[in-house]
């Protein structure tokens, strides 16, 4: 039946009520015998009432709605109608007939078409929905969190977009909503009753629909749904949305992210936007991961100038319309040079004078950095020196240098590199105006290199998904968590600081990418296996965020602290810089050698048993 014709069917079902509803209101009034002239008056109140009923239900979009998703809204529009359509039919009788109507037939026959109208509405939607209950191929969908966010998604999946999908019941840890319905969906027990409840209802899908708890709570939730083998899904936090569109589309999968329980960064503004507003600041490295959230992030301070600088012309380029689009009114300009390049670096700094300079250009994978030593050098170190003097030399107020956590205790020619750039930047800083520091963290998800996107190529191919060892351990941050805190540790900054990030509890990486296994909707060692390579170059078991001679001192933020190392003399360094330039040309190992004069190394047998 087309919907037109379903309209007409209905149309002729209303009519038929109304003339069924006068009858019967004048046969109940007079006991079955109805006079003649009460007859007469009962034919023409039939033909009043077809016409004003009629209208009325027409003008109030009856006709207009799928009855099969009927709530209040259509109750409420019923009720509008019945009422309209009797007043009317009342007053045009009055002022039209010889013989009063009487008072009761009137109010009789409005009760029953005000039943029936709607009666016949709502037994249509109990039938569809009955019938579709019996459909045993949908995706039976299971909503954690009862409150207006899961309410607003359980009605829009009961909408006709979502036919593939069967609402089995709410989860809800308030004890006042258990064993009550919603919409006529169940709330079936608490957070710890999901694992029974998927289990016993065959539940495929499960939609985390809290977004106003804290992410702890959300990651709780996560770990008990994740081994059930459902499909998770949730709805982003609530400063994530805006306000009144919270719908089935802004749903996404649950990520590792979600299951770190991280709360989010609470940054001083106004620190910030002393130190960035009306300035002009350069982001090296602009195109990178880092860098690229850096600019996302100072553009909003509106700077005066933003440079963009990096030596990857696509990547660039990616981030500058990104930007024009999202900040049209902030001054981005975009510069394509290599921090290695001393000259370059002149010019940049002496056309432009940036106030404010975020080193996050370098080399940070390690393995490739073990086989080629000499370009870690020149970047990392080098590349580093070349900015930070051109940042004294012409007189930035500030410069704030992006350090990791392998530069402790290092490993790596890349760790090691990166510890060297934070003694050169920490000795400029005791001769120079310029306020340098670094800021030291670990792992960030999502980033280039990082193992969540190999993992996810892995796990799409098929698997197996490689590990190098069960017992290795990393920190991680989400990249926007870890930015904001690098330009909050800008504002503290004295100068000679290492910043170091609360990277929170580290996470075994075997426990990482079953977590992803399992996230993809697939079974860890069943459906995709886990592979184990071995320890690559230069990598250790797990990182540290201090050296041994650092002491850790707080700050006004509550996830920033502070390591004061012994630093090296620039003169000593200098020194130490020309033995490295004269041996970039040599082997690995002769330039390990000068490396570990530096920053002794320690050898990854040693890391890996310790």
């Amino acid at each position: 039946m087309t919907a037109k014709s379903r309209v007409i069917f209905l149309f002729i079902v209303d009519l038929l009520i109304i003339w069924f509803s006068f009858v019967s209101s004048y046969l109940f009034r007079f006991i079955n015998h109805i006079p003649p002239d009460y007859f007469t008056q009962m034919i023409q109140m039939g033909v009043i009432s077809t016409l004003t009923f009629g209208g009325s239900l027409i003008y109030f979009g009856l006709y207009r709605r799928v009855w099969q998703y009927a709530s209040i809204g259509e109750i409420i529009s019923v009720v509008k109608a019945i009422a309209v359509g009797a007043v009317l039919s009342y007053s045009i009788a009055y002022l039209c007939l010889p013989e009063r109507v009487p008072f009761g037939v009137e109010v009789r026959a409005m009760e029953t078409i005000l039943l029936l109208v709607g009666g016949v509405r709502f037994l249509w939607r109990v039938f569809r929905t009955e019938r579709i209950n019996y459909e045993d191929t949908r995706t039976h969908t299971l909503i954690v969190g009862a409150g207006d966010c899961g309410t607003l998604i359980a009605k829009e999946m009961m909408g006709p977009s979502f036919a593939h999908t069967r609402l089995i019941g709410f989860i809800d840890d308030s004890p006042n909503k258990y064993h009550m319905s919603i919409l006529g969906i169940p709330v079936l027990g608490n957070r710890y009753a999901i694992p029974s409840v998927v289990k016993d209802r065959d539940i495929h899908e499960i939609i985390i629909a809290i977004p106003s708890v804290s992410r702890t709570e959300i990651s709780e939730i996560i770990k008990l749904s994740k081994t059930t083998g459902a499909k998770l899904k949730i709805i982003p936090a609530l400063n994530d949305l805006i306000a009144g569109k919270i719908s089935v589309k802004k749903l996404r999968d649950v990520s590792v992210e979600d299951l770190l329980g991280r709360e989010p960064v609470v940054a001083d503004l106004n620190s910030i936007l002393d130190y960035v507003h009306h300035k002009t600041v350069l982001v090296t490295g602009a195109g990178g991961s880092i860098g690229s959230e850096l600019c996302r992030q100072i553009a909003p301070f509106m700077p005066d100038k933003l440079l963009l600088l990096g030596h990857g012309e696509n990547s660039i380029y990616t981030i500058e319309m990104e930007l024009r689009k999202s900040c049209p009114d902030i001054n981005i300009v975009t510069v394509i040079a290599d921090v290695q390049d001393r000259t370059r670096m002149m010019d940049v700094f002496r056309s432009y004078k940036p106030n404010v300079v975020f080193h996050a250009a370098a080399h940070k994978h390690v393995p490739l950095m073990e086989r080629n030593p000499a370009e870690a050098i020149k970047n990392n170190v080098f590349g580093t020196r070349n900015v930070a003097d051109c940042a004294d030399k012409f007189g930035s107020e500030r410069f704030v240098m992006i350090s990791s956590d392998k530069a402790v205790n290092p490993t790596s020619v890349m760790g090691a590199t990166k510890r060297i750039a934070e003694m050169y930047v920490q000795s400029l800083n005791d001769l120079s105006q310029t306020k340098f520091s670094a800021v030291r963290f670990g792992n960030v998800l999502g980033s280039r290199g990082s193992v969540i996107p190999a993992f996810k190529q892995q796990i799409a191919a098929g698997g197996p998904v490689t590990v190098t060892h069960p017992e290795m351990i990393r920190y991680f941050m989400t990249i926007p968590e870890a930015v904001q805190l690098v330009i909050q540790s800008g504002s503290f900054a004295k100068g000679g600081e290492v910043f170091v990030l609360d990277m929170g509890e580290p996470v075994k990486i075997l426990t990482l990418a079953e977590d992803l296994i399992t996230l993809s909707g697939y079974e860890p060692y069943k459906d995709i296996d886990i592979k184990f390579s071995g320890i690559r170059e230069g990598e250790k078991l797990y990182e540290e965020l201090l050296t041994d001679e650092e002491n850790l001192g707080s700050t006004h933020h509550g996830r920033i602290f502070i390591g004061r190392p012994n630093v090296i003399s620039q003169n000593q360094l200098e020194l130490e810089f020309k033995r490295l330039e004269r041996v970039l040309t040599e082997d690995g190992e002769a330039i390990r050698e000068v490396i570990n004069q530096i920053v002794p190394m320690q050898p990854v047998a040693q890391a890996a048993s310790s």
